[in-house]
């Protein structure tokens, strides 16, 4: 049963809608408050999924309790109830994050309709609350090193911006962790995520990759295509490896960034897109600039922020916890017995020269787990660790 707090001074409204609530089929569990104050300290010490509020007020008016409301619970969404005068007030509160507004006096139908759409929004964020929590873990970042500390740091600092990113590092440090935790932590997480390993793409295919075609643009072009900048408009886009990046498909990367326009290969119609640019490279683009392979200017665009991932040599101290998650995310897999690793065996893993970064560590301890003991020792780690 959904709960709904009513804030109104005006005695004969408040019943009517208290009434007309308490009465859909026994859905709603209804409260109520006779002005502001009352109503925001009701909303403190309890759980509501919905609240009705008055505009005008004695104490504190319904803008007030709403701005107060957002602060403390701002999951719970808000109906603005407006007298004739108070029309442009209540426009304006919808910008501060009010669902809906309704005249007084209440129409029944306008009523219910808008409290049904009101929860059902509610309903939805708390699923994608849910959702985006079971997301994050399938990407968490490891480690309490104050190398990854600094990186979680700029994490929450840059998400909720749009500023474009450029993350670096060699390969296998975890580039695409960092550009999944910006996504999920920004405005965009509601929107798509799309992923392109520009390496991995002939030059010849990139441009169509990346913004679409239209039928007849080439000979295997047998009908139009939608490009992954269209597929992630109001989410992200991730440029993976972008210093493979042919040049012409660098120009016109560097147009969609300026103007927020693409444009599909074979047609010279634009197509506005909405994209947030998250980048990462194993290269120096710098030096590529200076050897001509790279454009300055889409450097320039793409390094608002640049976030350095560093290698696993150099962020020994989170081996331990490295080893223990993938443990337990491997045995889960595998669906194999638990096991653990002897405190001499996690000592000679940290002194491995991890040329190949997280990625190599987990291949190791994946392989320690299937070949080693019930307690992975130090000589299973001689044995099978292939160093």
């Amino acid at each position: 049963m959904s709960k709904i707090l009513v804030i109104e001074d005006e005695a004969a409204i408040r019943r009517v809608l208290v009434k007309i609530l308490s009465e859909e089929n026994d859905v709603y569990s209804v409260e109520e408050a006779e002005d502001g104050l009352k109503g925001l300290e009701t909303i403190k010490n309890n759980d509501f999924d919905l609240v009705l509020c008055d505009i005008k007020m004695p104490k504190m008016d319904g803008v007030e309790v709403l701005e107060a409301a957002r602060k403390i619970k701002p999951e719970i969404p808000f109906i603005m109830i407006s007298g004739h005068g108070d029309l442009d007030t209540a426009v304006n509160t919808m910008r501060l994050g009010a669902f809906d507004y309704i005249s007084k006096p209440p129409d029944l139908n306008r009523l219910l309709t808008t409290v049904r759409n009101a929860l059902d929004r509610k309903e939805l964020v708390v699923e994608n609350k849910i959702l985006k929590k079971k997301v994050s873990k399938n990407y968490e970042m490891i480690g309490d090193s104050p190398e990854i500390t600094v990186i979680k740091e700029m994490i929450e600092k840059v998400a909720p911006t749009d500023a474009r990113v450029l993350i670096t590092g060699s390969n296998g440090t975890g580039k695409e962790l960092v550009a999944h935790w910006l996504h999920e932590k920004s405005q965009r997480s509601g929107g798509p995520f799309v992923e392109v390993n520009c390496a991995a793409i002939p030059s010849e295919l990139i441009e169509s990759e990346l913004f679409g075609h239209v039928k007849g643009a080439f000979t295997s072009a047998v009908k139009d295509r939608a490009g992954k900048f269209e597929t992630a408009n109001k989410g992200t886009i991730f440029l993976d490896e972008i210093g493979d990046m042919s040049l012409s498909a660098q120009a016109k990367v560097l147009r969609a960034l300026q103007e927020n326009k693409i444009s599909r290969v074979g047609s010279d119609k634009d197509i506005k897109v909405d994209v947030r640019v998250i980048a990462a490279t194993n290269k120096d683009l710098k030096k590529e600039i200076g050897e001509g392979r790279f454009r300055e200017d889409l450097y320039h665009r793409l390094a608002v922020i640049l976030i350095k991932v560093p290698a696993l040599n150099d962020r020994r101290d989170d081996i331990p916890l490295l080893i223990a998650h993938f443990t337990k995310k491997i045995i889960s897999e595998q669906g194999m017995p638990s096991k653990t690793f002897s405190d001499k065996a996690i000592t000679l893993l940290k002194g491995y020269d991890w040329t190949g970064n997280i990625r190599e560590l987990r291949n190791v301890v994946e392989r320690l787990i299937i070949l080693g003991g019930n307690e992975v020792s130090e000589e299973d780690v001689k044995l099978f660790a292939s160093k």
